[in-house]
């Protein structure tokens, strides 16, 4: 799942597992490191840490209306995901 959400993560999309030195951390594309300055993915798109990401997809919920009127059926309404939320339901290739 983290790797499905990589192009809206602060994550680095392309880790190739590139050192400096044996001892030295990871060095950062210059991709990851303009995202994680501008906060936003190239398309505008906002990035933000998979835990913010699983609190902010957590807010689409099933809710079941019941009408007034007893001759008419309950039914379920699904809210409408935000423009950031659906992309992110588009890279982990989840329909609702």
């Amino acid at each position: 799942m983290r790797q499905a959400l990589a192009p809206v993560l602060f994550d680095d999309e392309q880790r190739d597992g590139r050192r400096s030195s044996p001892v030295a951390p990871a060095v950062r594309s210059p991709e990851a490191q303009a995202k994680a300055r501008s906060k936003r993915t190239a398309d505008d798109l906002p990035v933000q840490s998979f835990q913010d990401w699983l609190r902010d997809l957590a807010t689409i919920v099933k809710n079941r209306v019941q009408p007034c009127l007893a001759s008419l059926p309950a039914f379920e309404v699904i809210t409408r995901p935000t423009p950031s939320q659906q992309y992110a339901l588009e890279l982990l290739h989840v329909r609702l």
